[in-house]
């Protein structure tokens, strides 16, 4: 009956844990707010977004690109070639398969200019600016 009980306080406890996380990721996505980017075959379909200084979560569709993609944010002028300059809150959480969409974590971005791609699609370094 104790060993029961334990089980039953770990299960109950463990479920906690879980819906508090839930919670709090909740909270975090509901502060940000998503922008929706789009690649074809060797190329974005947005070339250009502009944005407010806050919070974001990118969602990366593959709509028939050929490969599957990714997503790369670095400030403008760093070297995008650089892994050590990416903005890796950006990365999609998983590469995104032909015909899905994949979402980044929040990334904060401040007023600047940023250079976007991917480079799993070969796609041309793309302006994003924060005002």
């Amino acid at each position: 009956m104790r060993n029961l009980l334990i089980a039953l306080a770990f299960v109950f406890g463990a479920g906690l844990t879980t819906q508090a996380q839930d919670s709090m990721k909740k909270t975090m996505n509901d502060k940000a707010q998503i922008v929706a980017l789009e690649q074809t075959k060797g190329q974005f379909t947005q070339q250009q977004v502009e944005l407010k200084a806050g919070d974001y979560v990118f969602a990366i569709s593959n709509n028939k690109a050929g490969v599957d993609v990714g997503f790369v944010l670095v400030p403008k002028g760093a070297d995008a070639s650089n892994p050590d300059n990416h903005i890796k809150a950006a990365y999609v959480t998983q590469v995104v398969a032909e015909g899905a969409t994949e979402k980044s974590n929040v990334v904060h971005l401040e007023a600047g200019e940023y250079v976007y791609f991917c480079p799993l699609n070969k796609t041309p370094q793309y302006t994003l600016t924060v005002k």
